[in-house]
């Protein structure tokens, strides 16, 4: 049975609404986890007590500050601040946290940032050992959303993994990006989904429900699925309904 986690930062959200009761919400749709973004503009604690109520699991969410790898400059800063996040992920029992690359740098070439991207996420990951927490650094696409981003390609997102060589970094392929970029899910993580540590799924164009577009997202989960993926997926979507049926149904297009 596939498990789904929803984006409150988009699901279930209402104008002045308690985030922690999106919580609630996930749970009323049939979901068995929740996800979010940034941890520091939310009550954590309110966070943590609302999914104890509710059995409800925290997937994921974002490793901070939110500030570019690819500049070696951030490096320390982004340390200090993956130390605090470890804490929280623990604190909320979320085995990932999502890290972003950042945009190109300016007067750097795209192999210092790589450099510059490599040795932040080999240092994060003696601090995530032992914790129990995973780190996914996460490919995002140029061509709608995110220009100027670095990392717009699963493969190079990919081969940067196996550069740090570490069990604690994997990452976020976000099926979405994935698609708008043109490309093929059987071919960009062929042999390596096994560094897959969380999925999301959106449809194009729109970034709406799944079934809203044009993106075969049924079909690539279960290829990833017969390939050995286990993890959630989380439903990082624009929703046109937000209401409970509405999310309940996506879940079950798409473990069909």
């Amino acid at each position: 049975m596939r498990q789904f986690s929803a984006c409150i930062e988009w699901l279930f959200a209402r104008d002045g609404d308690d985030v922690a009761d999106r919580i609630r919400l996930a749970r009323e749709a049939g979901l068995s986890a929740v996800e979010f973004w940034r941890w520091t503009n939310k009550d954590v604690d309110a966070l943590a007590a609302a999914a104890a109520q509710t059995g409800m699991a925290i997937s994921a969410l974002v490793a901070e500050p939110m500030i570019a790898l690819t500049n070696p400059a951030n490096k320390e800063a982004w340390l200090d601040g993956l130390q605090a996040s470890v804490k929280v992920a623990r604190r909320l029992g979320a085995p990932v946290l999502i890290a972003q690359a950042g945009d190109e740098q300016p007067g750097f070439s795209r192999a210092e940032q790589r450099v510059a991207l490599i040795s932040a996420l080999a240092a994060g990951a003696d601090i995530l050992e032992g914790s129990g927490v995973r780190l996914g650094l996460e490919p995002l696409n140029t061509l709608v959303d995110h220009a100027g981003y670095y990392l717009s390609s699963t493969t190079e997102g990919l081969d940067i993994v196996d550069a740090v060589g570490r069990p604690e970094i994997g990452i976020v392929y976000d099926i979405y990006h994935s698609a708008v970029m043109g490309e093929r899910t059987e071919e960009v993580v062929a042999g390596r989904v096994d560094r897959i540590v969380h999925l999301h799924v959106a449809d194009h164009p729109g970034r709406n429900e799944p079934g809203s577009g044009e993106i075969d997202l049924a079909a690539r989960l279960n290829w990833l699925f017969a390939q050995g993926y286990e993890g959630r997926v989380g439903l990082e979507y624009r929703p046109k309904s937000g209401d409970a049926e509405a999310v309940r149904a996506v879940a079950e297009r798409l473990s069909a």
